[in-house]
């Protein structure tokens, strides 16, 4: 099974690794659009600050992060799997899993980025600011820069098995599996049960332990009507929807009852 993750903005203070090498992460079909995006932010962090923070989208409390940006060739690096501290990868809280789940995770788990397009939770980064909804002044749009690189990449990293997506939209947008790979990959809703209304702050929460709960429990599906029953067989709500024709995503609600 592959997972598929969001970033967070949320991510550690500093790396203490050798800097990063982006020929040295996984998915290395991925390394020329890597440098392409590398190399551009940082060179507009290295210039006006006021822009870059204009472009990036920072408040003046993160005018910081500009500065992070343009060291990114020279900082220190954690996994990416350290990296990210929002919400979601609290829940997750990759940490205290035991050395199987972490073996689980490093095969399975998938975090798309702005910035590196997607990598694993072993993949050594260092903090940075680029979020998959920016525009750079020579790249444009990065859910563009990612979408054709990450289409020749992916359909053979998602091997044969379900695919299980929790992205946000903007994260979504640089890779929408097609076909076959489609028509086993099942996107998540966390609702408020009584509501059915879409939850904000416990949708992240949700998901990370979502995540956490097929982990610890070694759960291999091998399509998405499994996942629905090895999710519901750990405690977890869940409606399916089938897709009305093939080639089409599943699509999975998770009822909550909490919403904060």
């Amino acid at each position: 099974m592959l997972v598929l993750l969001p970033p967070s903005e949320g991510k550690a203070a500093s790396g203490h690794g050798a800097p990063v090498r982006p020929e040295s992460l996984s998915l290395p079909g991925l390394t020329a659009a890597r440098e392409a995006v590398l190399t551009e932010l940082v060179e507009l962090c290295s210039g006006d600050e006021d822009k870059a923070r204009e472009v990036l989208g920072l408040s003046e409390g993160l005018r910081g992060e500009v500065a992070k940006n343009a060291g990114l060739r020279t900082a220190g690096t954690r996994p990416a799997g350290e990296i990210y501290t929002g919400v979601l990868y609290d829940a997750l809280d990759l940490a205290s899993l035991d050395a199987a789940a972490r073996r689980r995770a490093a095969s399975s788990l998938l975090i798309f980025s702005g910035l590196w397009g997607a990598v694993r939770v072993t993949d050594r980064i260092p903090p940075y600011r680029c979020s998959m909804g920016v525009k750079l002044p020579g790249l444009g749009a990065l859910s563009a820069h990612w979408r054709a690189p990450l289409a020749s990449v992916l359909p053979e990293v998602a091997g044969d098995g379900p695919v299980l997506d929790l992205r946000s939209a903007a994260y979504a947008a640089a890779w929408r599996p097609k076909g076959e790979v489609a028509g086993r990959t099942a996107t998540v809703r966390v609702l408020h049960a009584p509501t059915r209304k879409v939850v904000s702050h416990f949708n992240k929460a949700t998901k990370g332990r979502i995540v956490r709960s097929l982990l610890t429990d070694g759960a291999a599906p091998k399509d998405p009507a499994e996942l629905v029953e090895a999710l519901r067989d750990l405690g977890h709500v869940v409606e399916a929807e089938p897709p009305a024709k093939a080639g089409k995503p599943w699509t999975l609600d998770v009822l909550v009852t909490e919403v904060h």
